[in-house]
């Protein structure tokens, strides 16, 4: 939606860029906001969690990657934690929530500086991975649809201004959105208005850790963080940096540095009463699709997030709340169109088409047998080309 990216060969050692604090890195830095919201609703309207703890420790987490990575690398919430949580929320405690980000911080800074998480990357087939990238873009593209269905005015007006504006300076297209959102949103819900609190009052994240006992660990772990496993290998980790390097080889990261980060975040996160966090493919297209080169961008979100969390609290509910869903799901839908799009194998060969198309098949349904079925199919189709 902005100039394309420079194309610079895999490989190449340059200096890395320096970061942006331009017009463009401030117009994308909102670009996650299609999966971010959600999310933090759901965990503070529905599980009833503090959402100062949940917005510091995803603030935090963005300016440390922005300062380390150097590319617009984003923090989502987890997906599948985040919907078993909201799904189970009448017998699931906020404790356990907060258990699951610990302990998945554990896990994933013991697979990364092992190494393990490195050696399942390298034991996953190129296939396979492109076929994640493609299953997730196309999911994003349905979500947005169903977001969009919502209403339905808002979210035609969105998709035009957005690719009106997709390249304008002056105005660029996810600044336009999210104004344009919290108008209409406004508007259409004046009682949000009304109750919102803007006024500045200092407030810290209650402590976390003490008040967690061996159930939350227990219940937190068994059925939160070890079913998300898969997903964040295949997306969180494999998938980002597959993209990061895709999209700034001159800035390359490795499976292992982004699988510690993962592992500190959440660690660090749960201290504060933050939720399991992860990176993602999907949110780096976004940030890119909207302009954002450098890791001014998750600077910028990350530290608005800090803000917001330890000085305006009182607001959050109503900035959470204000952007109609349909004007989100028109963000998704343009985030999955450019990964879909930017993932798609440029080949007319059908060994690896065919495991391509049936992994984004079974990643739509769930990406940890998305992966399994790329692995299956990529072997039986290698071997086919061999015993030819």
């Amino acid at each position: 939606m902005h100039e394309e990216l420079p194309q610079i060969p895999t490989g190449a050692r340059t200096e890395p860029a320096p970061l942006r604090f331009d017009r463009a890195e401030w117009a994308a830095a909102f670009a996650d906001l299609g999966i971010f919201i959600p999310y933090v609703v759901a965990y503070v309207s529905v599980m009833k969690m503090d959402p100062v703890g949940i917005l510091l420790a995803f603030g935090l987490a963005l300016v440390a990657c922005g300062f380390v990575y150097r590319t617009p690398l984003p923090v989502q919430p987890m997906k599948a934690i985040g919907a078993v949580a909201v799904a189970q929320a009448a017998t699931l405690s906020a404790n356990a929530v907060v258990a699951a980000s610990v302990v998945s911080g554990a896990l994933w800074l013991v697979l990364g500086l092992s190494g393990a998480a490195s050696r399942l990357a390298r034991a996953i087939p190129r296939e396979a991975v492109l076929g994640v990238m493609l299953g997730l873009g196309i999911s994003f593209m349905l979500q947005g649809l169903r977001m969009m269905g919502s209403d339905w005015l808002a979210a035609v007006a969105a998709l035009i201004l957005a690719l009106v504006l997709r390249n304008s300076r002056p105005f660029p297209a996810m600044l336009v959105l999210l104004a344009g959102g919290l108008a209409y949103g406004v508007a259409r819900q004046p009682a949000l208005w009304d109750a919102a609190a803007f006024g500045f009052a200092l407030r810290l994240p209650s402590p976390a850790l003490g008040q967690l006992q061996w159930p939350d660990f227990v219940t937190g772990t068994l059925l939160l963080a070890l079913p998300q496993l898969p997903l964040t290998l295949g997306n969180a980790v494999i998938g980002t940096t597959e993209e990061n390097n895709r999209l700034f080889p001159d800035r390359e990261t490795s499976v292992r540095k982004v699988a510690v980060s993962t592992g500190v975040m959440n660690l660090a996160g749960g201290a504060i009463g933050g939720v399991p966090m992860c990176h993602g493919a999907g949110g780096m297209a976004a940030y890119a699709a909207f302009g954002a080169r450098s890791g001014g961008a998750p600077i910028i979100f990350g530290a608005t997030l800090v803000v917001l969390a330890l000085c305006f609290s009182g607001a959050i509910v109503f900035l959470l709340q204000a952007v109609p869903a349909a004007v989100l799901g028109a963000i998704l839908f343009l985030t999955g169109v450019r990964l879909a799009s930017g993932n798609a194998p440029r080949t007319r060969d059908w060994r690896v088409l065919l495991p391509v198309a049936l992994t984004a098949m079974a990643a739509l349904w769930n990406v940890g047998l998305g992966l399994v079925v790329g692995v299956v199919a990529s072997w039986m189709c290698r071997r086919s080309r061999t015993a030819s």
